[in-house]
C-alpha cells in the first residue's frame, strides 16, 4: 500500500524561523531557467539568490544528463543537405556563445529532422556559475525547500531545510524554477498532471566510453537517431540472448571527449512494466533501480552488436534519472497542443520554439516536426492562475500533454527564465502585479535584449 503525503506546507506571515536573507528576486532552482533567470535579474541590478539542491547549477541539464542543446534550430525536410539554421536566440544564444567559446559543445548533430547541440556537463556548470558570479547573483546550494510563506495568496517568501537546520528567505518576487512547481505544490494552488495523470517515461543517460567512433559512425550514420537496422539487432538480441531493451528506437551521439558516446537509449518503467510518476519516492526510487538495471544491458548490447563498441565500457551515469515531465501549472493561460501544431504567432510570445513534438512512451518515440516554422510560447503561461509575487518558468510552465513534449527543452527554458525575470523587474519598477505586466512589454524588452522575437 502506498503512503499518503501532505503536500501543502504554508507558513505565515509572521514565521518566526531565522532569517538567512531578504532579496528582491528569489529563484527557486538552478537547472537551465533558473540560471537564466537569476543572471537576467541580477544584471538588471535587482538584489538575487538563486536556491539549488544540487551542490552545482544545470537541473536536469546536468544532474540528468540530458546532454545537448535542443530547439535552437529549425526543422527541415532535407537536412543531410540543410545547413542547421538558427530561430531562437536572446539567453540561449548567450550561453550557447559561450559554451563554444570554451570548447565544451560538439559542432551541430543531427537530430532526425532538425539539429541539437551536444555539450559537456562539467563544462555547463562552470559556465553557468561563472555567468551568475559576474552578473552578481548569489548562489546557495544544497538546501531544499520545505515550505512557502505566504499572506493570503501573496507569497512572501520561502522556508528552506539546510545541514544547520531551517531558516526562511524573504523576497520581494519568487521565480518557480523548480521544474516540478514545487512553489505552486507546496501553496495548494492548481497544476495539472500530464494527460490525465499519464506523463512521459522518464531516462537515464550515460557515457559509454573506449568507443571506435569512425567505426560506430560507419554503421550508424551521421543522423543521432538509431537506424532501422539497430531495431532489428535489438529484436534479433531479445529473440537470441533474451534481453528486454524496451526501447527499440534510440539516441546516441558523440561527444566533445575522444572515443566516447553519450547515449539516451533507456525507457523507464516500473520493475512490473508500470507507469512511474517520478513525484512520488517510491516511484522515483524505483525509477533509479530500473535504470541502472537498463543501463547494464543497453551497455552490454551495444558491446555486443554495435560496430565500434566491441571495447566499449560504462563511464558514468547520470546523478538523477531524467525526468521529462511532472507538474504543469494552471497559467492565465496556456500553450495548447494545436497552437504547436499550428505553428501559432502570438504578439504575447516571449519564446519561440521550434522543435517537435516528442512524446516519449513506449518502444519508439511520437514525433510531429515543425518543417521550417515554429511557434510562440504566451507569457501568460509563466503566470499562475492564484497566487501573487511569483511566475514560473521551466517544464513547470502551463501547457497541454503534447505542447509540454515540446516546450520543455532546454533553449526554450532559458527563455522562459529570461522572461520571468524581466517581468519581475518590470513589475516591480512599476508597482504592479505579475498578472497586469503585458506579454507584449516583456516581448519588447527581451527584444532589446537580443531575443529577435520579431524578426
Amino acid at each position: 500500500m502506498k503512503k499518503m503525503y501532505e503536500g501543502r506546507i504554508i507558513y505565515d506571515k509572521n514565521c518566526s524561523l531565522p532569517v538567512y536573507d531578504h532579496v528582491e528576486v528569489l529563484v527557486c532552482g538552478g537547472g537551465p531557467s533558473g540560471v537564466a533567470a537569476a543572471e537576467t535579474s541580477a544584471r538588471r541590478g535587482r538584489k538575487t539568490l538563486v536556491l539549488e539542491r544540487h551542490g552545482f547549477l544545470g537541473g536536469a541539464a546536468v544532474a540528468g544528463y540530458s546532454g545537448t542543446i535542443c530547439g535552437l534550430f529549425f526543422c527541415s525536410n532535407h537536412p543531410e543537405s540543410d545547413m542547421p539554421r538558427q530561430a531562437v536566440f536572446g539567453w540561449a544564444d548567450r550561453f550557447y556563445r559561450q559554451m563554444k567559446k570554451r570548447g565544451h559543445v560538439t559542432l551541430p548533430q543531427l537530430y532526425g529532422k532538425t539539429w541539437l547541440v551536444p555539450f559537456d556537463p562539467q563544462g555547463w556548470k562552470e559556465t553557468a556559475e561563472d555567468m551568475l558570479i559576474a552578473s552578481g547573483a548569489k548562489i546557495l546550494y544544497h538546501v531544499s525547500i520545505l515550505g512557502v510563506i505566504m499572506d493570503g495568496d501573496e507569497f512572501l517568501g520561502v522556508v528552506i531545510d539546510t545541514k544547520q537546520g531551517l531558516a526562511q528567505i524573504r523576497a520581494d518576487m519568487l521565480i518557480d524554477a523548480t521544474g516540478d512547481a514545487d512553489l505552486i505544490y507546496r501553496a495548494g494552488l492548481p497544476y495539472t498532471l500530464g494527460d490525465g495523470g499519464d506523463i512521459q517515461n522518464p531516462t537515464m543517460i550515460f557515457r559509454l566510453g573506449n568507443v571506435d567512433i569512425d567505426a560506430f559512425l560507419s554503421f550508424w550514420g551521421v543522423d543521432t537517431i538509431s537506424p532501422d537496422a539497430v531495431g532489428d539487432l535489438m529484436l534479433r538480441a531479445r529473440a537470441e540472448k533474451g534481453y528486454s531493451l524496451p526501447r527499440l528506437k534510440v539516441w546516441v551521439y558523440p561527444t566533445n571527449r575522444p572515443h566516447e558516446l553519450f547515449m539516451n537509449v533507456t525507457a523507464i518503467t516500473g520493475l512490473d512494466g508500470r507507469s512511474l510518476n517520478a513525484l512520488d519516492p517510491e516511484d522515483h526510487s524505483e525509477a533509479e533501480r530500473a535504470a541502472r538495471q537498463q543501463v547494464r544491458e543497453y551497455a552490454a548490447f551495444f558491446k555486443e552488436y554495435i560496430p565500434g563498441c566491441q571495447n566499449s565500457f560504462v563511464e558514468d551515469l547520470s546523478a538523477d534519472v531524467g525526468v521529462r515531465q511532472t507538474r504543469s501549472i494552471v497559467g492565465i493561460d496556456r500553450l495548447k497542443d494545436e497552437d504547436v501544431a499550428e505553428g501559432r504567432k502570438r504578439t504575447d510570445g516571449i519564446a519561440a520554439c521550434p522543435w517537435p513534438i516528442e512524446l516519449h512512451n513506449g518502444e519508439k518515440p511520437f514525433m510531429h516536426w515543425l518543417i521550417n516554422d515554429y511557434y510562440e510560447v504566451p507569457y501568460g503561461a509563466l503566470v499562475p492562475v492564484r497566487g501573487e509575487h511569483i511566475i514560473c518558468a521551466g517544464r513547470n510552465i502551463s501547457a497541454e500533454h503534447k505542447a509540454m513534449a515540446s516546450c520543455r527543452v532546454t533553449a526554450q527554458c532559458f527563455g522562459y527564465g529570461q522572461a520571468a525575470a524581466i517581468a519581475c523587474d518590470m513589475a516591480l519598477s512599476q508597482n504592479r502585479r505579475l498578472r497586469e505586466i503585458p506579454g507584449e512589454s516583456v516581448r519588447q524588452e527581451l527584444n532589446r535584449e537580443g531575443a529577435g522575437l520579431d524578426i
